[in-house]
């Protein structure tokens, strides 16, 4: 009956998100590329010796990075199809992989939309990106025996509910086929409370603890504030959302009452918001300039919008202080990882239920600071700007936590290799 239900629900839906595609493909063309593959429609791959990673949009993607690099290192003779859900996530892909991956769209979970992006990619493995459950495709994977591993998974105990009706739809695929790759014990608990099988599931950590950033991305980050901000202390808000700009705003102009110095680098988490947020700026009248247009930046400017896609990690490395989004508006918050692994102090909101066990380590070590509210944000920029002995301090503990959880990626990686090699044994 639930099946029932599920398919009625995922039919009905399918055509309403499809229309919501082409609504935002209005404004945004990357919506419009490749639309049948939403539908399960391309072009058969031509070996049977792929390997396919989900990973829904840009966070994920980033996330999975050091795990496909590992992939193309040790299965040179695989073809490594990674799928994502949205144009963001599809146009990261490339930026990171452009010659040696292939990108397609992940489809409906559609029945018929199911079989045909499995006859197309023949994949020899699944492995999904943290919290990504689809029933009609788990299930299918299941008949046609491809092993799926959910990578880095990570289940809050505010979505077990929710979980638990979605895992009766493939209970008998999680309760024996799926393996789960848990970032941590609680995780790990909570899928095998929603069903899956307590023999299959492992804790490993999260791969995110092992992200190998580019020296080049420091060099470009060093190289951009040597050049237009050599003199001024800098901060930078990072994926932000809406109504998050508005209070980190209210902090800029704050901080700038006590340090007019200050310049603040805004980065929204989604490109079809550039043009509001730049809106924004031009209503409260602040002088800023944007890094699509190549602005020039003056000792005037309040604010720098960057309004291009792939370079949150480089302006990071530009900035003194970084305030992570997503978690002053209860979205869940986002990665507080980046800015720390590259140096550099880290600020978040409450809201962080995406990665707790992660925001709370880095909390109760004095690794982060916690705000609630502009006066609060633009106290902890400021005390970060002029306490540097805080600051080195901040920076010394969170180099150690994330030194002490590394690893996760080798755990991942022998996991996968038991069913990848036929030389191992599980």
């Amino acid at each position: 009956m639930l099946g029932l239900v599920y398919n009625t629900l995922i039919y009905v839906a399918a055509p309403i998100a499809f229309g919501a595609q082409l609504w935002r493909g209005l404004k945004d063309p990357a919506y419009r590329d490749r639309k049948a593959e939403r539908f399960g429609f391309g072009a058969r791959l031509a070996t049977q010796q792929n390997l396919w990673i989900h990973a829904v949009s840009v966070g994920e993607v980033q996330a999975a990075a050091p795990l496909i690099r590992e992939l193309l290192k040790r299965y040179p003779q695989s073809r490594i199809v990674v799928t994502t859900g949205t144009p963001t996530g599809a146009a990261r892909v490339k930026a990171l992989f452009p010659e040696s991956v292939q990108h397609i769209y992940l489809p409906y979970d559609v029945r018929g939309a199911v079989k045909r992006f499995l006859d197309r990619i023949i994949p020899r493995i699944a492995i999904v990106m943290e919290t990504e459950v689809w029933p009609n495709l788990f299930r299918e994977c299941a008949r046609r025996r491809i092993p799926l591993v959910i990578a880095s998974a990570r289940l809050s105990q505010k979505s077990v509910r929710g979980y638990r009706w979605l895992a009766s739809l493939f209970k008998e695929a999680l309760a024996t086929d799926i393996e789960i790759a848990a970032q941590t014990q609680s995780d790990a608990e909570r899928f095998i409370s929603v069903g899956a099988n307590p023999q299959r599931t492992h804790v490993i950590g999260s791969v995110k603890f092992d992200l190998e950033i580019a020296d080049e991305v420091r060099q470009r980050g060093r190289a951009w504030r040597e050049q237009h901000a050599a003199n001024r202390r800098v901060w930078i808000a990072g994926s932000t959302h809406a109504i998050e700009e508005d209070i980190v705003l209210d902090a800029q102009a704050r901080l700038r009452a006590t340090d007019p110095n200050a310049l603040l680098l805004l980065v929204p988490r989604h490109p079809q918001r550039f043009a509001e947020v730049r809106q924004m700026l031009a209503v409260k009248n602040l002088a800023y300039a944007t890094r699509s247009d190549n602005a020039p930046i003056s000792d005037r400017t309040e604010v720098v919008l960057v309004d291009t896609l792939g370079e949150l990690l480089m302006f990071y490395a530009a900035a003194d202080v970084a305030f992570v989004g997503g978690s002053l508006v209860p979205i869940g918050g986002h990665n507080l990882l980046e800015p720390a692994a590259l140096g550099i102090p880290v600020i978040t909101g409450p809201h962080n239920f995406n990665a707790a066990d992660t925001a709370r380590e880095l909390l109760e070590r004095g690794a982060a600071i916690e705000v609630n509210e502009a006066s609060e944000l633009a106290t902890a920029v400021l005390t970060l700007f002029t306490n540097a002995t805080r600051r080195s301090e901040m920076i010394e503990h969170a180099r150690d936590f994330i030194a002490s959880n590394r690893g996760a990626l080798q755990r991942l990686l022998d996991l996968l290799a038991t069913h990848l090699d036929p030389s191992s044994t599980r």
